[in-house]
């Protein structure tokens, strides 16, 4: 597995994201909860750039007039038609068997200080 150095960690705050271009691919990079993730910058149903859609939470409810906003930040709305996917698995909401490609982020640590770490995108 190739790694593509993304940056510094501090770069990605918590609850944001960064959009590269790996490889000839677009990716985005998003950090939740001190955690990073990565999925492929394309909606698997027409090619819009999904990562450029709103980032929001998954709203699940009990019956009519309750709802509940669970997982903050988890969930990214393609821009052009809504179609909602999990940014942690890449797999649709209403349909796991749709997806986009996820892949692997590690943080690499080095000798120099805790401060510096780089955020890799394994391809």
């Amino acid at each position: 597995m190739n790694g593509f150095l993304v940056g510094k960690a501090s770069e990605i705050p918590e609850g944001e994201k960064k959009i590269i271009l790996a490889n000839g691919r677009s990716i985005g990079v998003y950090n939740i909860g001190g955690e990073f993730f990565a999925i492929r910058n394309i909606c698997p149903h027409q090619g819009a750039a999904l990562c450029s859609g709103i980032t929001s939470a998954f709203i699940n409810s009990s019956g009519p007039g309750n709802f509940v906003y669970e997982r903050e930040g988890e969930i990214v709305r393609c821009p052009w038609h809504q179609w909602e996917f999990d940014i942690k698995t890449g797999c649709m909401i209403v349909d796991p068997n749709k997806r986009t490609k996820s892949y692997e982020v590690t943080v690499e640590r080095f000798d120099v200080s805790i401060e510096d770490k780089d955020l890799y995108v394994h391809l």
